[in-house]
């Protein structure tokens, strides 16, 4: 446990690198896990390019229903506490594995979103991005073109955008305070994040209630949910 608060003034530059306990807090459903969302559907159906090339208005309904779902929660104190830091230290990124646009709706910046974002749609053939923030169902399901819009974000068997993977390894590589908010970290790149922070001299946190498989990496664990511990960190 921590009993000494972290002054961010001692530090150039803090990551704070988020996961779906992050999320759900705030009530959103995690993808894996007890209560996933993956238990209850197949991601073979709706959460590939190939299901979305057989069955696109399927798969787009499906993510309208996340986007619904995610709206209904409000984004927890935890993201104040972030938002707090932000405003004092312009140093200070958050790297997420999140696609629920939470931390946008908190009013942070400074995100690297590594799986994309639930409110921005792409048209593969004319190689444009639109960012699509109204309520609930999509402002538009076919690009001008007449093609259908596919959801910007990783689906399963996707490889993740080369630039975003640099940007983050750029940040993360120079920061030297690592927070890990609510992420197991076991699958990739996210394992290899905090050892790269840890390999490039920062002072490594792990926010989170269980125990992961890297936990024994980090210089501090806080067993506890993302609020309380940015709270016992930073007030």
């Amino acid at each position: 446990m921590i009993f000494k608060k972290i002054n961010p003034e001692n530090y150039k530059r803090i990551v704070f690198f988020t996961g779906a306990g992050m999320s759900a807090e705030s009530g959103i459903p995690t993808y894996r896990g007890e209560g996933g969302i993956w238990k209850e559907y197949r991601w073979e159906e709706y959460a590939c390019q190939e299901a979305f090339e057989k069955q696109p208005e399927k798969v787009l309904k499906f993510h309208e229903l996340r986007r619904t779902e995610a709206l209904k929660c409000k984004p927890h104190n935890g993201y104040r506490i972030i938002s707090e830091l932000q405003s004092l230290h312009t140093q200070t990124y958050i790297v997420t594995q999140n696609i629920d646009g939470m931390h946008q709706r908190a009013s942070l910046n400074n995100i690297i979103e590594l799986h994309g974002s639930l409110w921005r749609l792409r048209c593969e053939f004319d190689n444009l991005t639109f960012n699509d923030l109204k309520a609930g169902t999509y402002e538009t399901l076919k690009c001008d073109c007449g093609n259908w819009l596919r959801p910007d974000i990783i689906w399963f068997q996707d490889m993740l955008e080369r630039e975003v993977l640099s940007f983050a390894n750029e940040i993360i590589g120079s920061c030297d305070l690592f927070i890990s908010i609510g992420t197991s970290s076991v699958v990739w790149p996210a394992a290899g994040y905090p050892k790269l922070a840890k390999s490039c001299g920062a002072f490594c946190i792990e926010i989170n209630p269980e125990n992961t498989e890297i936990s024994h990496i980090y210089d501090e664990n806080i067993r506890l949910p993302a609020s309380k511990g940015l709270d016992l960190l930073f007030h």
